[in-house]
């Protein structure tokens, strides 16, 4: 890809784009909040994110939770919590790819598009800048980590930008040449330790390995085996709180601070087939990586905890006492957002649009609005 667009370019894009948004404004798709402005939400105290993605999670799919296990959820104990619109620019139920890359650079795009313009799909000559990218930029160090294969929709959106969600080869490249911290995952057969070596990570395949890395190094990690369940698959794969732990531990030995993406990708895999006991335990497995980010954020008084979803998956819906899957697809309801470490960051049972939450993130951390997400890089 080009260093940078041409002027000519880059204004033709910004041109094209503004013409969507256009319509967009006309059919209610991009509605943004009355006062997103860097002033609303900097917040001096903090340093570092920890941004929280269950994939396809819905507010149901807490309430089932919580119901049919007759447990508490970690996330709901925060004092700030409202609501994201999931929509793409393509359609009013977004997929995994439009949905993380509205979270991840703070533009809708369409429907299987992996962190670039609706206008450009193939990068050609423009596409926004991530928030993860943004945040290396700084100085911060930076992590994506996930339960998918690290070329997965949510992950790709956080450290890749193609085409096509499916061009998995293509986004572990662009991950590979990301110059991010760690990107953990499982293996997706693509990346190879000698490629990892090359771009100067070190390769990770065990529980064993991770636990071993150093604090402040470059990783990445191809697992083998599930990373949803609540306890070690076996003993060489982690769960994801184990994952997060970790991370975090690697991440936070920087006085730029650091962010980090964690996805837990398996409760949309689970209710696409309705497995309702898989469901719940994804949902829980995540809470506990939860749960750990909120006390650590606790501890440090200077961290950001977001929690929110790319999109519901499996339209569940209370029928009667018991709350029931009623598809196997995607749906566009709303889903919620959970915020701890900022109380500018969003009103309590305010609802907002999906791609606000990063420009709300970058505003947190003190960037200004010429350098997210308006500023165009190719």
């Amino acid at each position: 890809m080009m260093a940078y667009a041409s002027s000519f370019w880059a204004e033709l894009t910004s041109i094209i784009m503004s013409i969507i948004m256009s319509f967009g404004l006309t059919f209610g798709i991009f509605t943004p909040s009355e006062t997103t402005t860097a002033a609303d939400y900097f917040n001096g105290e903090i340093k570092n994110v920890i941004f929280m993605i269950g994939d396809g999670m819905g507010s149901n799919h807490l309430e089932k939770t919580k119901a049919e296990k007759n447990i508490p959820l970690a996330m709901e104990a925060v004092d700030f919590r409202g609501s994201s619109k999931t929509r793409s620019l393509s359609s009013s139920v977004t997929d995994s790819a439009a949905g993380g890359t509205a979270l991840a650079v703070g533009e809708r795009t369409s429907n299987g598009a992996i962190g670039v313009y609706m206008t450009d799909l193939t990068a050609t000559f423009s596409y926004p800048k991530s928030i993860t990218e943004l945040c290396a930029e700084r100085g911060m160090l930076t992590g994506v980590i996930t339960t998918d294969e690290t070329s997965g929709a949510t992950p790709a959106s956080f450290s890749a930008h193609e085409s096509d969600r499916g061009r998995a080869e293509a986004i572990s490249n662009d991950q590979l040449n990301s110059g991010f911290n760690l990107i953990w995952g499982a293996s997706n057969g693509y990346v190879s330790e000698a490629m990892a070596e090359s771009t100067g990570f070190e390769f990770v395949s065990t529980y064993a390995e991770m636990m071993a890395l150093p604090e402040g190094g470059r990783s990445f990690a191809q697992f083998n085996n599930a990373l949803w369940t609540l306890e070690q698959s076996d003993s060489e794969t982690p769960t994801l709180e184990q994952m997060t732990v970790k991370a975090i531990d690697i991440l936070d030995d920087s006085e730029e601070g650091f962010f980090l993406m964690v996805e837990g990708a398996h409760i949309d895999k689970h209710s696409h087939s309705n497995e309702d006991a898989n469901m719940m335990e994804a949902v829980e497995s995540f809470d506990r990586a939860i749960d750990y980010a909120l006390q650590y954020a606790a501890l440090d008084g200077e961290t950001l905890v977001i929690v929110t979803a790319d999109h519901e998956t499996g339209a569940i819906t209370l029928d009667g006492d018991k709350y029931v899957f009623t598809s196997g697809s995607h749906s566009g309801v709303n889903v919620p957002v959970f915020v701890y470490g900022s109380e500018n960051f969003i009103r309590k049972g305010e609802t907002v649009n999906n791609y606000e939450l990063p420009i709300r993130v970058a505003y947190t951390l003190g960037f200004t609005e010429d350098e997210f997400p308006f500023e165009v890089v190719a």
